[in-house]
């Protein structure tokens, strides 16, 4: 288990975009998380208080964890000097990137020698099975979206929430580092050899009572050309009955793709919809989660309203609003 409370390490992150890990823990699990570390120029900042290693340490704080989702999800150089100090402080590290804690023979050494331990979350820890597409029990419903971090991952999360106080059945799906991290297990999808990512999620998702939702966390977008395949496996893998259209509005190109701009919610349902139906000929798109972060109240109400008219289906911010009308949606189907 990785020790708590955290220091969360944002670095040199360039934008609030690049600290997504720390801010889905600090939003979702703030009693884990004492403050925020950041390095001269870092960007970002997800409303901790700015500590030192050592004034983090002194508070309480066991782990440093990467909050960092940089491209290629790689350890920077410019952060050795830091990860090194803490351990040697006496901090574990926690990181979700491809690039492991453990395959750096400083940090390995490191820990080594002072008695820290290396948390890599993105490694998968079960071998899992090439998916066979077998009907399974009780319910699953999937966010997928136009983008990357548009907030599939919060829909899920808030969803959760919402049903548990509605008293239904349901239980969160992490597949991605940030949720893993929230949540303590899940499956590192995008760390899955391609040919078993369809059966890990089989196996994240199995039989269950028939009133019981399992809510997927989605990742990538069909239509982002570095992360689609992760997209697909979760599609036909999780088999779900259930489709909610994830997009954030004032997003002008793809992340990390400046030369691609983003579908619309339209195009991402009629691309969706059949390919979830080939494994589930019973799913349906069902509502739309929008994120609203940069728009205002008047701004966020007026575009709900008009995506509700547009599509035919509930619309909202669940993490500004609260995620009562995609719950609504879900018993709606029971």
């Amino acid at each position: 288990m990785i020790e708590t409370p955290y220091l969360l390490f944002l670095g040199d992150a360039p934008d609030q975009l690049a600290a997504k890990v720390a801010q889905g823990i600090k939003d979702w699990r703030p009693e884990n998380a004492i403050g925020q570390y950041r390095m001269t120029g870092c960007g970002a900042d997800v409303g901790l208080t700015d500590m030192t290693l050592a004034e983090a340490r002194d508070a309480g704080a066991k782990t440093l964890v990467i909050g960092v989702a940089n491209r290629g999800g790689m350890i920077s150089q410019a952060w050795k000097d830091v990860l090194i100090e803490a351990l040697e402080m006496g901090y574990d590290l926690a990181s979700g990137l491809h690039n492991l804690l453990r395959d750096e023979r400083d940090l390995s050494s490191c820990a080594q020698m002072h008695g820290g331990t290396l948390h890599d979350v993105r490694v998968p820890t079960d071998a899992y099975p090439i998916a066979n597409g077998k009907k399974r029990s009780g319910k699953r419903v999937l966010a997928v979206g136009t983008d990357c971090s548009v907030g599939k991952m919060y829909t899920a999360l808030a969803l959760d929430e919402a049903m548990r106080r509605k008293g239904m059945k349901s239980t969160f799906r992490a597949t991605g580092q940030t949720g893993i991290l929230i949540t303590g297990h899940g499956v590192p999808l995008d760390a899955v050899i391609a040919d078993f990512m369809a059966g890990a999620v089989e196996y994240l998702t199995p039989d269950n009572d028939a009133d019981h939702w399992d809510i997927i966390e989605g990742q990538g977008s069909l239509y982002h050309v570095s992360y689609s395949g992760v997209t697909m496996a979760l599609i036909h893998g999780g088999q779900p009955d259930a489709l909610i259209l994830c997009h954030e509005p004032t997003r002008k190109t793809m992340r990390g793709l400046p030369d691609y701009t983003l579908p619309s919610l339209e195009q991402v349902r009629d691309m969706a919809l059949p390919l979830a139906r080939i494994a589930n000929p019973a799913c349906q798109v069902i509502a739309i989660s929008i994120n609203t972060q940069h728009m205002s109240d008047a701004e966020a109400d007026a575009y709900l309203a008009e995506v509700e008219t547009r599509l035919g289906l509930p619309a909202v911010d669940p993490f500004r609003h609260g995620a009562e009308k995609l719950a609504d949606a879900l018993h709606a189907m029971t």
